[in-house]
């Protein structure tokens, strides 16, 4: 059982919330979104498990919900471990725009997503990985990112990427 803290509109955490049911009416979850770049401009992008309830298949930037007690940072770092196998604990990592995205259709929940970009080099390797949410990965250009995206193999909701992310 996985359990959230629960924000109000000003992200003041105001209870905690059990994953899967449904949110109190104006409250909001905190959600991450870790791009990780090397130095030769190219970012890791990950392709979601067969197994995942939404987006089987489909290729991604590491993300997830933050749990209880955690800051966005902590959780971002957490997501990172547990989905691809890096400890970005040591590397250089900024914060780069915060958004509120409403839930559509009753798909998803209310939430506070938390953007992220982090400087990383070493080698991936999913055998570190803690969970079995992720099917492979690989490094890719913005044009390679690009492509994924105009095919539908890219999970939509990372539209934001050619507009805040790239022009970095």
């Amino acid at each position: 059982m996985e359990i959230w803290d629960l924000y109000d509109k000003n992200r003041k955490v105001v209870g905690e919330h059990i994953r899967g049911e449904k949110l109190p009416e104006n409250t909001f979850h905190l959600v991450v979104h870790v791009w990780i770049k090397n130095k030769q401009g190219k970012y890791l992008i990950s392709q979601r498990s067969e197994k995942k309830l939404t987006h089987p298949l489909l290729w991604e930037c590491v993300g997830g919900a933050v749990i209880k007690g955690e800051t966005s940072l902590e959780g971002a770092i957490r997501e990172t471990k547990e989905e691809v196998g890096i400890d970005l604990k040591n590397c250089k990592g900024q914060l780069l725009f915060s958004t509120i995205r409403k839930s559509q259709n009753n798909k998803t929940s209310d939430n506070f997503l938390d953007v992220w970009l982090f400087e990383y080099d070493g080698k991936v390797s999913l055998e570190n990985a803690t969970t079995d949410e992720v099917t492979q990965v690989k490094w890719l250009d913005v044009k390679e990112i690009k492509y994924l995206y105009d095919d539908g193999n890219l999970v939509k909701s990372l539209y934001y990427f050619f507009d805040k992310i790239e022009k970095i």
